[in-house]
């Protein structure tokens, strides 16, 4: 292969075309039963009593007297039980599942339960905080001293759907005395060792198996292990097989979403305008329980600084509980709601003190050696000057600046700059990860990779056995790689935090180097590889500080839109960008991760609404849930620029996340030109550029 970049086939496009790819609900057995959720209709209560009709024979009541081991879902926190016993904390959380052989007969069954609750007050308000956290940079108390001006603003971000095509959903069997699963899913063992913790079973008897997936974005990251401790708990009760699938109104009404944010940002500049420091406080709404939220915190915490360098840093962070759906992974993980805010936020201190703002920003933008927000180092080439003025050149965005200057026009043109770290946080994969794979040759000579992590349309299935039978010099059918059941691969980590080229990819690459250098032909040959942190990395959890990823990825958008000037529907015109991915294993699968990455992160920009009303989610379906289709997004030009980085396979780093985190600013300032108003907000609906318009004070 001349060169890695170069596209080939998606291994996997012939299946999904042809319709012969099996997802989960394609899956059935004999004797197979259906399995149906009871939920509470109150955001908090206490459930006073349950009462049910008489079941038909082989009908069946699970609930949490059903959970043989721990009542927990095992997450970083141990808050949030498989079923609720008396305490509800939201509505829809899950009371107990009514299981049979048909559908119908079980939504009678839930239809004819009566459930006596003793409802309470619900908090919905930023007021409970579940976690904090906080870290320092530099000398932050006395530059705020030293300070000759400061300048403060809050920015606000809603929720945001998965919006996966396949809902979520698991089957299951009894096998070897314990429990199979097959799920749509990105975190096998995560789900395995869920599991493991709520039915007592031990590691040999819980076998989890990746069904194919039709997308996921986070959303199938923690939310699985739920319907799986569930399901699981269906399987010891019945003895049977059991299927537990969404309907997509349930789905939207009860899984988990990207976090609600307000983040308060004060800056304290010195004499000649530059920022000496920032002082920044991040609020998440974590919903009912904590789940995921922590990391998501530290992570939006980390990116206070975005694609720029600042000496002195004081940031503080907390999730709130409120009565409302948990809330958990999505793509970028915190890091857009904060990227939205630093951006926004440099643009309008800029404007405050009448400096022109992309002079401002290139002023602070960051450069190799810089000290990062949590005091490591960048230690590979920054090599955002280019990617601006590939961008600029592109998109013709000094001209129209000019142009757009001009009001009556209610047009704008607005650029972003931005950053994602790759692979877990900190120390979090050397210490708690520790990721494994193996690579077998069989006799016939041909290469199975074994690993945990799950092709859920990114493409690693294409990318990893390129550069497997790259490496080898063997043809891509030789190469193979098989949906991961546990049974068989080891935990090489989850399909998250944009990791899985970078890191997963990166042993495997290792691994057939082994391989390679021991090559028998004819024989059975294993290797294995594992995980080793780089040794200039250091990181210290508690205090947040040291170098919070191994590599950078970095990214420029610039997005033109017209306002309607009776209506104020944003219409978007152009998006033109820019990225430095280290090196694409194929440029096709790239460029469909960048499309797909573009419209979420326009999407959350400006059209995709979603609310709470007394904590039910107002917005179950795709039809009152609004996400681009190819109607709403614009022409796109794309660029990617090479800079390898060393320890990834031929030069790879992270993709998949950055390419959302930049939509949503480039946009709003886009439309800040076009109406001459400050944006603090978003999704930018037309009723909120309607308030803008109608408010008398900037």
């Amino acid at each position: 292969m001349k060169d890695i970049s170069k596209a080939i086939h998606k291994v996997d496009s012939d299946e999904k075309i042809s319709g012969t790819a099996k997802y989960t609900d394609d899956y059935v057995m004999e004797n197979m039963l259906y399995a149906k959720t009871v939920r509470a209709m109150v955001s908090k209560g206490t459930i006073e009593s349950i009462e049910f009709p008489d079941l038909p024979e082989g009908y069946f009541v699970v609930g949490p007297e059903d959970v043989k081991g721990e009542n927990v879902v095992n997450m970083i926190f141990d808050d949030w039980p498989v079923f609720t016993k008396k305490a509800i904390n939201y509505l829809g959380e899950p009371l107990c599942l009514i299981v049979g052989p048909d559908k119908a007969t079980i939504n009678a069954i839930i239809e004819a339960i009566t459930i006596q609750v003793k409802e309470e007050p619900p908090t919905f308000d930023f007021t409970d905080s579940a976690t904090h956290r906080h870290f320092e940079k530099g000398e932050p108390e006395k530059a705020f001293k030293d300070a000759t001006k400061t300048i403060e603003r809050t920015y606000e971000t809603g929720y945001q759907e998965q919006a996966y095509i396949e809902p979520q959903g698991f089957f299951g069997y009894p096998e070897n005395g314990g429990v199979t699963l097959i799920g749509s899913i990105q975190c096998p063992y995560y789900v395995k060792n869920a599991v493991m913790r709520s039915t007592g079973l031990k590691e040999d008897t819980v076998r989890i198996i990746q069904a194919d997936v039709g997308g996921a974005f986070g959303g199938k990251e923690e939310f699985p292990s739920l319907m799986a401790c569930e399901l699981a708990a269906a399987i010891q009760k019945t003895g049977k097989p059991v299927k537990l699938i969404y309907e997509r109104s349930e789905d939207m009404a009860v899984t988990t979403k990207r976090h609600p944010s307000k983040i308060k940002m004060k800056a304290y500049l010195n004499e000649d305008n530059t920022i000496k420091g920032l002082k920044v406080h991040v609020s998440l709404d974590g919903g009912a329980y904590i789940g995921l939220s922590k990391v998501v915190l530290s992570r939006a915490m980390i990116a206070v600084s975005g694609a720029y360098t600042f000496t002195n840093l004081d940031v503080s962070g907390d999730v709130y509980k409120t009565n409302t759906v948990p809330n958990g992974a999505f793509r970028g993980f915190g890091a857009p709601q904060m990227l939205f805010a630093i951006e926004m936020f440099i643009e309008h201190v800029a404007r405050e003190v009448s400096e022109d703002p992309f002079a401002y920003r290139m002023h602070h933008l960051a450069k190799q050696g810089d000290s990062t927000s949590t005091g490591g180092t960048f230690r590979d080439p920054i090599i955002l000057k280019p990617m601006i003025e590939k961008a600029k050149k592109a998109s013709n965005y000094d001209a129209l600046r000019r142009d757009y200057q001009n009001k009556d026009v209610f047009k704008g043109i607005g650029m972003s700059l931005f950053l994602h770290g790759c692979g877990f946080t900190g120390s979090g994969e050397a210490d708690i990860i520790k990721a494994k794979v193996k690579l077998k040759k069989d006799e016939q000579d041909d290469i199975h990779i074994l690993i945990a992590a799950v092709d859920m349309g990114q493409g690693p299935k294409t990318t990893i056995r390129k550069v497997v039978s790259d490496i080898l010099n063997l043809p891509i059918e030789k190469v193979h790689y098989p949906n991961p059941d546990t049974l068989n691969v080891p935990d090489s980590g989850p399909t998250v935090a944009s990791r899985t080229a970078m890191i997963v990819g990166g042993l495997c690459a290792r691994a057939a180097e082994k391989l390679k250098k021991d090559y028998v032909k004819g024989k059975e040959q294993t290797v294995h590889e594992t995980y080793v942190q780089p040794k200039e990395m250091e990181w210290d959890e508690d205090a947040m500080q040291g170098d919070a990823y191994p590599a950078y990825s970095w990214g420029v958008n610039i997005v033109e839109v017209e306002v309607n000037k009776g209506t104020y529907q944003i219409d978007v015109l152009k998006m033109t960008s820019v990225y430095d991915i280290g090196k694409a294993l194929d440029e096709k699968i790239i460029e469909g991760q960048i499309h797909g990455g573009q419209a979420q992160g326009l999407g959350y920009g400006y059209l995709e609404v979603m609310n709470h009303k007394n904590g039910r989610i107002e917005q179950t379906t795709m039809t009152d849930y609004i996400i681009p289709t190819s109607v709403d997004m614009p022409p796109m030009e794309t660029y990617i620029m090479d800079n390898p980085y060393a320890l990834g396979p031929y030069g790879a780093k992270g993709a998949g996340e950055l390419t959302l985190v930049g939509g949503a600013p480039a946009l709003a300032k886009a439309v800040e030109q076009a109406i001459g108003k400050d944006i603090h907000k978003i999704p930018l609906t037309p009723e909120t550029i309607m308030e803008l318009m109608h408010h008398e004070k900037n």
